[in-house]
């Protein structure tokens, strides 16, 4: 009996570990699109546009790439950079199509939702893609807002990691009236309006009402300015301490929200570590800390935590996220910070202390005497956690640190040397 429990513990230890080694691995359509040439240009574009990393962080997508001829074709109509990311938006599906799918879809024809529509920028259903399996084993795409017009047909797989990505050659881009509409530039924008429309009216409305912070967020669009915009009833709720704040702290606080340089989401998640804003002022430090566990990304104050919770924009140079509570700094609201944690008493006299039963008692006790008295004198989270976790391979996979999984690899090593003394 003892033999055939061990063989079965043997069997979910490695079954366990395959997993885990599963799932450390992610689809890179930067690397995977370098090994085919041809394509060079879309993969150019799909970085510029800041497209890349949101197919990364997606599953079960399906792009439809372009070879350099026809992006040529495209780039000739000089859009602009955020009209050429709604186009070639539309052609990255949500939905997983592989070569055998495409000419085995249900009924002939499928309607899939894609990057373009997501966003919300498109009107209606005008960023859906009709795939329809033809006569002769042709399989053609077209935009939904095209009049039922097949632009283009599939010519070839370039690859496929089955349920995860398939990337496929089409022979043209989709003609889109809605995805080629002109966008106004980020600084062409109105900020306030973009908050407003989108659950932060609250936030928008107070900016709006102080001209120096107003005027602050609006002169560093062009160069670069990423905000962090509290939810409604989040800011709702901290206007009694708002109004409490003198005029250049209101003005601070409301600056504290926003720094001076362009951040999308996927540099957000590489990038953790300590991140100034536009209050940041010579000794006025007005910083947070930025963290991420996985998809999750997290502003960490002296005083509170909050999650981004969605995404306004992100084109470049301009980016705004909702979130789920108000960025309070140390600078304006200390009575709130952590107490520094009390000093450890004096040991008691040498003639005094009881005889210790062991040598290494007093050992301890120095050191636990020697650790940080509290959180603000312990360093900061190294940043090189997560330049590991973002390192990719050859293959276009990414590679993720091992550490994550160190529960999985404890029950692993639990259950064989645990058991086995059954």
């Amino acid at each position: 009996m003892q033999p055939l429990r061990l063989a079965n513990l043997a069997a979910l230890a490695v079954t366990l570990l395959l997993l885990a080694t599963a799932t450390t691995h992610a689809h890179n359509i930067t690397r995977i699109l370098e090994k085919h040439p041809d394509f060079s240009t879309f993969n150019k574009y799909l970085t510029l546009t800041h497209l890349a990393p949101e197919i990364n962080q997606r599953t079960t997508i399906t792009v439809c790439a372009i070879d350099n001829g026809a992006m040529n074709e495209l780039l000739s109509k000089h859009p602009s950079i955020n009209t050429l990311k709604n186009i070639l938006s539309l052609h990255v599906l949500l939905d997983y199509f592989g070569a055998k799918k495409l000419h085995q879809i249900t009924n002939g024809t499928a309607l899939a939702a894609t990057m373009f529509q997501a966003t919300g920028t498109a009107p209606g259903s005008m960023g859906f893609v009709n795939i329809t399996d033809l006569r002769g084993g042709k399989v053609g795409f077209g935009a939904e807002n095209n009049g039922g017009a097949l632009s283009a047909f599939f010519v070839k797989s370039l690859e496929e990691i089955p349920y995860n990505i398939s990337i496929i050659q089409i022979s043209k881009p989709l003609p889109s009236a809605a995805a080629e509409a002109p966008t106004p530039a980020p600084s062409q924008q109105n900020l306030t309006s973009i908050m407003s429309r989108h659950g932060c009216k609250v936030f928008a409305d107070t900016l709006s009402a102080s001209p120096d912070a107003m005027s602050t967020f609006s002169d560093n669009v062009d160069g670069g300015l990423t905000v962090f915009c509290p939810m409604d009833d989040a800011f709702k709720a901290f206007l009694p301490k708002y109004k409490n704040l003198t005029a250049a702290g209101k003005a601070s606080l409301l600056e504290y929200h926003a720094t001076p340089v362009y951040e999308s989401m996927a540099m957000l998640k590489s990038n953790n570590g300590l991140m100034n804003t536009l209050a940041t002022d010579g000794a006025s430090k007005f910083d947070f800390t930025v963290q991420n566990d996985g998809d999750q990304v997290t502003l960490k104050t002296k005083i509170v935590t909050a999650k981004i919770t969605g995404t306004l924009i992100d084109e470049d140079p301009l980016a705004i996220y909702t979130i789920d509570k108000v960025l309070l700094p140390r600078e304006l609201f200390k009575a709130l910070a952590p107490s520094p944690a009390p000093a450890p008493a004096p040991e008691p006299a040498a003639a005094d202390a009881p005889a210790s039963p062991k040598k290494g008692g007093k050992k301890k006790k120095q050191k636990a005497a020697d650790a940080p008295a509290d959180e603000e004198t312990a360093p900061a989270d190294s940043p090189s956690g997560a330049a590991d976790e973002s390192a990719d391979d050859g293959n276009g996979a990414v590679r993720f640190n091992g550490a994550r999984y160190v529960n999985v690899i404890f029950v692993v090593v639990a259950l064989c040397f645990g058991f086995s003394l059954l």
